[in-house]
């Protein structure tokens, strides 16, 4: 086999997208990544952008508006890239365009419903129940369940009174079932990681069953803000960049050795990988 792959075309179309949109530079010549107050941040957002492409001297967008872009582009690269590697992940999926869900729409979080609803009846208790099941992710991956038909497709599998409670068969559930939460973070600041942080533990404190992968992705130059989130006790399956490979040449182009040690130890500890991982993750 010959040719570029699928991954590294997406990965392309992903940094063409960001250079049309929001991955621009200000008149002072400070990429809209970086944190213009910090040198640092600066000087590595500088470096990596020089290896994307050629950036457009532009008005930087407000901060929600960088954000919807970016998730538009996350979206897109996932998507196209989840498609092809169905012979790995077969099944029936909705996958990351698909919009609106709450948190209680899905098959493992349903009963957070209950919750939302006794706290209207009950506005005594919202107070002692929180907000903190209204969640709605950025991008979701979802499995929806199967009819028994499809599941005796090859031979009779279920269909005798047993395996009554599994949500993969339709008789017994006809939520989707949530196979991945994606966080997307054009930039982070302590608020940002501390509000990630908040939503994974969440997912995990709230689903009944298994839990879905729980992933963030951003283009965050700085590897100090990359580990307030990579860092940590596992809250957070992993930390996804969309350039890894190539804001690692500029930490050494820079020669920061601190830096490129904290950037190593995440990579090596496995917490933090380049986007060109993630769809093959999601297939796990």
């Amino acid at each position: 086999m010959s040719g570029t792959s699928v991954i590294a075309e997406a990965r392309q179309r992903l940094f063409a997208h960001l250079l049309d949109s929001i991955l621009t530079l200000d008149t002072d010549g400070v990429p809209s990544l970086a944190d213009r107050g910090n040198r640092a941040s600066v000087a590595i957002a500088q470096h990596l952008c020089r290896q994307l492409g050629e950036l457009r001297v532009a008005i930087k967008q407000p901060g929600q508006g960088q954000g919807k872009v970016f998730e538009k582009a996350v979206e897109a690269f996932v998507s196209s890239v989840f498609g092809e590697l169905r012979h790995l992940r077969p099944g029936r999926w909705l996958g990351t365009e698909e919009k609106g869900f709450l948190l209680s729409d899905f098959e493992q979080y349903e009963h957070l419903q209950q919750l939302s609803e006794l706290a209207e009846k009950h506005p005594e208790l919202a107070s002692i129940l929180g907000n903190d099941y209204v969640i709605k992710p950025d991008l979701i991956l979802a499995r929806l369940p199967e009819s028994d038909a499809a599941i005796n497709a090859h031979k009779v599998l279920v269909g005798d009174g047993l395996a009554s409670e599994s949500a993969l068969r339709e008789t017994n559930n006809v939520r989707p079932i949530l196979h991945a939460s994606i966080s997307c973070k054009w930039t982070l600041r302590s608020d940002r990681a501390q509000n990630a942080r908040s939503e994974a533990l969440n997912l995990i404190r709230n689903r009944r069953g298994r839990a879905p992968h729980i992933v963030i992705v951003t283009a965050e130059p700085t590897p100090s803000r990359l580990a307030s989130l990579a860092l940590g006790t596992g809250d957070l399956d992993c930390v996804y960049h969309i350039a890894l490979y190539e804001l690692r040449n500029s930490l050494l182009e820079l020669a920061y050795e601190d830096a490129l040690d904290t950037f190593d130890r995440m990579v090596e500890g496995k917490r933090l990988k380049d986007i060109s991982d993630l769809p093959l993750d999601l297939a796990v």
